[in-house]
């Protein structure tokens, strides 16, 4: 079966003729290559053991639904295999791609239409409503959980990815603080930090130092954040399930925005981290997000939704419960007001700064 590979999940079609090429498609059981994920090695389509300052890496991967990420994560362009031959679904996606970015309306450090960006945004959290808004753990027993991480798990996404999004309604809803490692198309850092610790770039990926275990595959990811830090919970009704109906719908919504890296962004990585609070579902939070992407920054996520433990937190450090609310101690700059956060980020982190 010859197939399309893209990097980014923009919408879903499959042809029902048996020798039609996929877009976007997930693959047969029967078809999918298999990643081997013995108990204590990495080995991903016969590569060999991977390990990462001593650590040895387990990967798991399953083969239920395989998210379409095997078919959309590849890299973040078009790619085609050898054996494609399906030019016209190549076609289709190199206009739509830079539709997305012509919508999105340039240049995203000019002057943008407030009420257009408010009401994208709104509307993209309207379609994930029921999910990554509030904490599901209560705040006493997140307080005094036992399995919540020593050290911050890191996860390697870009914030126009329906299954990344996926992911970090999980750790809303988990009240977890993770580091963030954005991964737009062009990458100049964090894509090569994937390719090297799980041998492909797909996405999203995590790597849990506190077990070092390392995965792909948004549904996987998910499973095991809840049996290692959901204390006996399980996923919120219809989070795995709505992914590939919803998932997608922010991403039109926002035109793309949180897709590519800028052109004008410094390459060199600022020496500390920014730190975010924000919650998934939260439509200005999800504005900054995008910039931090387009930018390629990493920073510590501080998920901090409905009756979340670290809401006492951000009211002691900024005086208030709302989010975004930024903090970058390269420059001991406090911000939360997301228009004065993108105009901060964008002037910041430019080449020539």
């Amino acid at each position: 079966m010859s197939s399309l590979y893209v990097s980014y999940p923009v919408l879903f079609f499959k042809s029902g003729h048996s020798n039609a090429p996929e877009v976007c498609a997930p693959i047969p059981k029967a078809a999918a290559p298999r990643l081997e994920s013995p108990c204590a090695s990495l080995k991903i389509r016969g590569s060999r053991e991977r390990s990462f300052r001593g650590i040895i890496f387990r990967v798991s991967a399953s083969r239920t639904e395989t998210d379409s990420e095997n078919r959309t994560q590849a890299s973040a362009g078009v790619v085609n295999s050898p054996n494609d031959g399906g030019s016209s679904s190549g076609s289709f996606l190199s206009i739509l791609c830079p539709l997305l970015k012509l919508f999105a309306g340039g240049d995203p450090s000019q002057e943008r239409n407030e009420f257009l960006e408010v009401t994208t945004s709104s509307l993209s959290s309207l379609a994930r409503l029921p999910w990554g808004t509030r904490s599901y753990l209560e705040s006493s027993k997140q307080k005094d959980n036992e399995d919540s991480p020593l050290l911050r798990l890191q996860l390697y996404e870009f914030e126009a990815c329906p299954f990344c999004r996926r992911v970090r309604e999980a750790m809303t809803e988990l009240d977890l603080s993770v580091e963030v490692y954005p991964c737009p198309k062009g990458s100049v850092r964090h894509r090569q930090m994937v390719q090297k610790l799980g041998g492909k770039e797909q996405f999203p990926f995590l790597f849990d130092p506190n077990s070092g275990t390392s995965m792909y595959e948004s549904g996987d990811i998910v499973k095991y954040l809840f049996q290692q830090y959901g204390g006996g919970r399980n996923p919120s009704f219809g989070l795995m399930e709505s992914t590939l109906f919803t998932g997608w719908m922010p991403t039109l919504l926002r035109a793309g925005r949180g897709m590519t890296l800028w052109n004008k962004a410094r390459l060199e990585s600022p020496s500390e981290k920014l730190e975010l609070f924000s919650y998934e579902n939260n439509p200005q939070a999800r504005i900054v997000r995008e910039a931090l992407c387009e930018l390629e920054l990493p920073y510590i996520l501080h998920n901090v939704g409905d009756g979340s433990s670290k809401a006492e937190s951000l009211v002691q450090i900024s005086g208030s419960n709302k989010v975004p609310y930024l903090i970058d101690n390269n420059t001991g700059t406090k911000l939360g007001d997301s228009k004065k956060i993108l105009s901060y980020l964008f002037e910041t982190y430019r080449t020539g700064n």
